[in-house]
């Protein structure tokens, strides 16, 4: 049984590209388009591991986590932040909400399925 990925970030080409990378690896990938549906997905989804972007409309890449840490079901499911951003601070915020790991876009995929597997074991 493969293992289930939840990808969330607002960029059409970025959710393209995590779905091919992880489903190349032999992933399950469910995708959301922001913190808020990620919050819904949720809902009806048991992921592994999730990977989400920071900088997103309606619900931000901090918000979801909180959102996820709050959820008795989903608080122990690594969750990986894919951004942009590099900022010590923005770090340390989503380690404080309860991120597990921090990963600088544009990625390198077999980084990415590396570090997805470390957390997901």
């Amino acid at each position: 049984m493969s293992k289930t990925i939840l990808t969330v970030d607002d960029s059409r080409t970025m959710r393209d590209m995590l779905m091919l990378a992880l489903s190349d690896a032999g992933y399950r990938v469910v995708q959301a388009e922001d913190g808020m549906h990620g919050l819904e997905v949720l809902a009806g989804e048991m992921p592994d591991v999730i990977v989400t972007d920071i900088n997103m409309p309606r619900l931000d890449g901090f918000g979801f986590i909180e959102g996820v840490r709050g959820d008795e079901r989903h608080r122990g499911v690594p969750i990986l932040v894919l951004t942009t951003e590099s900022d010590a601070e923005k770090k340390e915020r989503a380690r404080r909400a309860g991120a597990t790991g921090w990963i600088i876009k544009p990625f390198d995929p077999v980084k990415l399925v590396a570090a997805i597997r470390r957390v997901a074991s």
